[in-house]
């Protein structure tokens, strides 16, 4: 799964910590997200989208191996 989660960071002004700590988690899941290691739960996906006022699927997509 692809994600827009730097993108939408470097727009809002938000760094990573800052971000971890809107959804309730650590900064290395966001990391993790961001370097494509590691595809949020729904709950988290939703909570990131909301943070952001997007929908689950401006920021996250599935990619040709999902």
């Amino acid at each position: 799964m692809k994600n827009k989660l730097k993108v939408e960071r470097a727009i809002n002004n938000l760094t990573q910590e800052e971000l971890a700590k809107k959804v309730s988690v650590s900064r290395q899941t966001i990391n993790a997200m961001e370097a494509n290691k590691y595809v949020p739960s729904t709950v988290l996906a939703l909570k990131i989208a909301r943070v952001f006022s997007k929908s689950v699927e401006d920021i996250f997509m599935l990619d040709d191996e999902d």
